[in-house]
């Protein structure tokens, strides 16, 4: 009885190759057709990401031409007041020997000291007994001072700075507090041609 009950063979077969047939070929048709779209999705998405990074490397192009053309016209500018200052100095100079030219020189300083301020340049000139601080300050010479040990003792060459820019180090000594009338050895060497390569400067 149990066997009457079941379909025949051929009818499961007939449904094998039929219906679950067509149901994989309409399911395959329609993964096809969503890969076809991704596809065309994942082109334009690489033609857009291709034409930002063309469009942002552009832009960089022209901030750094921008940017040199500031600096162009800022050092123009800067050289346009030295300018001033070098005729001054030329005009002094070709006055007679015996002239005294000390009142047009001062004049010409105070000049030149005016296209600095200017521009925001200002003077290092660490007093005596100053902290050393070594992004603003040259060591030349340990010496025997009555400034605190490791403090300035004296300046030997104002430094500048601009902002936060540190355009030249001051060069100064440093004390090694009160000695007893001995000169330093050891390092005597290594100070002696810091100090030459600055007169060379």
């Amino acid at each position: 009885g149990e066997s009457a009950a079941e379909p025949p063979i051929e009818e499961i077969a007939d449904r094998i190759e039929t219906e679950p047939s067509a149901a994989i070929a309409e399911e395959i048709a329609t993964l096809r057709e969503e890969l076809a779209g991704l596809r065309i999705e994942r082109d334009e998405l690489e033609s857009r990401l291709k034409r930002k990074q063309a469009e942002f490397q552009n832009y960089k192009k022209r901030q750094q031409k921008q940017r040199e053309k500031q600096k162009a016209r800022a050092t123009a500018a800067i050289v346009e007041d030295l300018l001033d200052v070098r005729d001054n100095l030329s005009r002094a100079l070709a006055q007679d020997e015996s002239a005294d030219i000390r009142d047009g020189v001062e004049a010409t300083f105070r000049g030149l000291e005016d296209v600095l301020d200017g521009q925001g340049v200002e003077p290092i000139e660490p007093e005596p007994g100053t902290e050393i601080d070594p992004t603003r300050h040259e060591v030349l010479l340990r010496v025997e001072s009555d400034e605190a040990e490791g403090t300035v003792a004296d300046l030997h060459r104002p430094g500048y700075g601009m902002g936060e820019t540190v355009l030249r180090t001051a060069q100064v000594t440093v004390s090694e507090g009160p000695g007893s009338g001995e000169a330093e050895t050891g390092d005597e060497d290594q100070w002696d041609v810091s100090a030459s390569e600055t007169k060379d400067e």
